[in-house]
């Protein structure tokens, strides 16, 4: 089930729950199982940072010539300041909150700003759109101040304004994509290199060739699904940190228990009084504990914010402070130590190699945070028409969100063995690690300022003062940061920049071929001039022809009518569309209307999705689409409310959502099965139909084997002579045969435009789109019933 779905089943059985304790327990029971898998899919990235935290800290900052006992009982305090103001009180109490229907990440946001706030860039919208019942949060009504109208003026009629923040949004999903590259890295590497504390013969050459094997086995693993590898990966992390847990109590109690009195803030001030500028870039290395905190929101599709909040502050805060603790009090005692290896040396010798196994298997298991995370954002980018088509593999039938795609896996695979090879030492990676996860954060916060205003509708004090708790500490450890760009920190900016000029390049694209269509549909005067035949011969079948117009009729219908010497008897233009919600109700993803007058036979349909929506392979689609039609014709004939006026006028006629019928009688067809008694029109039909050609059609297409065969008939007791012979036309096409019609469609820039306009449309655009999935491909749409118009688009 969808994860919204999921939290939402959680709230009611908790509602449900009242005065029966089997609902309760089935309720704590899911809650439980659930925060069991968060454990080894959100929280091993967060739960692997003590491999590397004091090393960088001390290393990045020059502290070696303070490590006294103070000092590092200020860099224990500033661990656990940030763990505490950052990862609890920000993301797991306020900003989990802030879900798009139990989705997360910074698309999650931004989607949540373009429903309340009409930030959208977005082409192809429409009012009926709001109607959604996930459309605006429960309980919304807006609520109009001075100053929040003058915002939302400013953001609503500069479109700078707003092509900025779907910049800003790109650049914050890019900075989650990097760390798809660099946290598998950074975690292997840094566990690899425990070995060279007790096996001084391992050279880095070798810690290098095991690390990289170690990520090739990762990434292979990906295919088999989030939910298989939590359930595989979970023990691991549970293991390690309860161990962590345990190490840093041993070590707080031998070494020095003094240890406890750095939860006071006194020692934060005077680490900073004390160490000045070191200080300050050391805080770089501070950062490091706060990796996999945006995995834990952008994940949350996977699982539900309650399971999210239950594992954190039940078992993932406490071990880690306890763990930060024990190699403070290790340090403390300990400055001769080699910082390098600060975590395998606090540990004792009698345990080493355990502790060293279980620490190799929780690195493992640490990039499975992020890289679960960057599916989600490549598919949200790729439903909101912000990143080229890829493969999209639904990984479970019960958890909607848990996805894969090859494509990305594998190029994820190759950037980080690339980086692990090319920047070898944990220190440089950790510089540009930290680099892409303050960024991150930085984004989070300022989306998060808007959804406080315009989307929780709180007054912009109330935002005012986040950004000051949040977004001030956030931007001082991004300074701190910055000051690494030489040492490693350059990676994740350009790693970012190639994927925002992808998403944008694609996005632009994508609107200027939406604004041509727009500029140019065919008028109304044309169709009518035409005739009910079209000017051409009308043959018996249904012609399903796929237009990114949600309203209107595409310019390319025209070089359909003029290129092709006969059309279909029923004509259905179906238009595939996202919506920025997280997911579309059945019942509410079909909008169905007329084009033109009722001799034409010419019908429109439009399918809603959301951005977490998966289109896998409708194998009932055909028959699905004549029911809908059949029951739109008598909506339409009664007078019904639901058919709504447009914004095409009488070119598009009245549109109405229309889910697949449940009662055949609303619709006035008759339904058989094969082996029933057929009519007349479906032996004739069936006769006619060449045997080979059906044969070719199951060959090519698998999914056409498991396609529903069944027979319409039109029910005898009609009284509108219009509608019965309306439905008669309609069965009779479909018996005849479908078809799927489709334009190939380029886009070119115009002679006059700039060159920074040529090489986006013509080199970069036309790159990206001969080498991502065909739109047919990706509708599923079966290859021998397939007839492609090409056409050229000057913008």
């Amino acid at each position: 089930m969808p994860p919204a779905d999921c939290e939402s089943g959680l709230s009611a059985a908790g509602g449900a729950a009242d005065g029966n304790p089997g609902h309760w327990r089935k309720y704590y029971r899911q809650l439980l199982v659930l925060a069991y898998q968060s454990c080894g899919v959100v929280y091993g990235d967060l739960s692997t940072s003590p491999l590397y935290v004091y090393k960088s800290t001390f290393i990045t900052g020059s502290l070696r010539r303070f490590a006294d006992e103070e000092i590092v009982f200020g860099v224990f305090s500033l661990v656990f300041w940030t763990l505490t103001l950052i990862p609890l009180l920000k993301y797991v109490f306020i900003v989990l909150a802030a879900d798009d229907n139990g989705e997360g990440g910074t698309f999650a946001l931004y989607s949540l700003l373009v429903r309340h706030a009409k930030f959208s860039l977005m082409p192809n919208q429409e009012a009926a759109d709001e109607e959604l019942t996930s459309y605006y949060r429960p309980g919304y009504a807006p609520q109009e101040t001075p100053i929040l109208t003058a915002l939302r003026s400013f953001l609503e009629n500069h479109r700078k304004s707003r092509t900025f923040l779907l910049v800003t949004v790109l650049f914050g999903a890019s900075l989650v994509i990097g760390d798809g590259v660099l946290t598998p890295a950074m975690s292997v590497l840094s566990s690899f290199s425990g070995l060279q504390v007790h096996s001084s013969k391992l050279t880095n050459g070798e810690v290098l060739l095991l690390s990289c094997t170690v990520l090739v086995c990762l990434f292979t693993l990906q295919h088999w699904g989030t939910h298989r590898v939590a359930f595989l990966f979970a023990p691991v992390v549970i293991a390690w940190l309860l161990l962590l847990a345990a190490l840093g109590v041993y070590n707080v109690v031998v070494w020095n228990p003094r240890v406890l009195r750095a939860f006071s803030p006194y020692y934060l001030l005077r680490f900073f009084q004390r160490t000045g500028r070191d200080g300050w870039i050391s805080l770089g290395g501070i950062l490091l504990s706060m990796t996999g905190t945006e995995a834990m929101y952008a994940d949350l599709g996977h699982f539900t914010a309650a399971s999210i909040r239950v594992a954190f502050v039940g078992l993932i805060y406490p071990c880690l402070v306890l763990q930060y603790m024990g190699q403070a009090a290790f340090l403390s005692k300990s400055p001769n130590c080699d910082i390098r290896f600060i975590f395998f040396e606090s540990i004792p010798t009698r345990i080493f190699w355990p502790v060293l196994v279980i620490a190799t298997m929780a690195a493992i298991v640490g990039s499975q945070a992020v890289i679960s995370a960057t599916f989600s954002i490549v598919r949200q980018c790729t439903a909101l028409g912000c990143f080229p088509r890829v493969k999209i593999v639904h990984t479970s039938r019960r958890i909607h969100g848990q996805i894969y795609s090859p494509e990305i896996n594998w190029i994820l695979m190759v950037l980080c063995i690339a980086v692990t090879v090319g920047l070898r030492d944990t220190t440089l990676i950790g510089n540009a690690y930290g680099m892409a996860c303050a960024a991150v954060m930085l984004v989070t916060t300022l989306l998060m300022a808007l959804v406080i205003v315009f989307v929780w509708q709180y007054s912009c004090l109330v935002a005012a003062l986040f950004l000051a708790a949040f977004g001030v500490v956030e931007a001082v450890y991004l300074s701190a940061a910055l000051m690494k760009v030489p040492q490693g920190g350059w990676l994740p900016l350009a790693l970012s920049l190639a994927f925002v000029a992808v998403m944008y390049v694609w996005h632009y694209g994508t609107r200027r071929k939406h604004q041509f269509d727009v500029e140019n549909k065919v008028s109304l005067k044309w169709i009518h001039a035409l005739g009910p035949s079209l000017g051409i011969v009308r043959v018996p079948g249904i012609g399903i022809i796929y237009s990114e117009l949600a309203t209107g009729v595409p310019a390319i219908f025209s070089h359909f009518v003029t290129n092709l010497p006969a059309f279909h008897q029923v004509l259905v233009f179906i238009c595939v569309k996202a919506v920025p919600v997280p997911h579309v109700r059945v019942e509410e993803r079909h909008l169905v209307g007329r084009i033109g007058p009722r001799e034409f036979r010419m019908y429109r349909c439009v399918v809603r999705h959301g951005y977490k929506d998966v289109l896998g392979e409708d194998t009932d689609f055909e028959n699905d689409l004549v029911l809908r039609i059949a029951e739109f014709v008598q909506m339409e004939a009664a007078g019904d409310q639901r058919c709504s006026s447009d914004d095409g006028g009488s070119v598009e006629g009245r549109m109405a959502v229309v889910p697949r019928p449940s009662d055949l009688a609303r619709t006035g067809l008759l339904m058989r099965e094969p082996g029933e008694e057929e009519s007349v029109v479906a032996r004739a039909a069936t006769a006619a139909r060449p045997e080979s050609l059906h044969s070719m059609h199951e060959a090519e297409s698998p999914g056409f084997a498991n396609r529903r065969r069944v027979r319409f008939e039109v029910a005898d007791e009609h009284t509108d002579p219009r509608v019965k012979e309306e439905l008669s036309a309609l069965v009779e096409a479909k018996h005849a045969g479908v078809a799927y019609i489709m334009g190939h469609s380029y886009i070119k820039a115009r002679k006059s435009s700039s060159v920074f306009k040529k090489f986006a449309v013509n080199v970069a655009y036309a790159f990206l789109r001969k080498n991502c999935r065909g739109p047919a491909v990706a509708l599923n749409i079966p290859h021998i019933s397939l007839i492609e118009v090409g056409m050229i688009y000057y913008v």
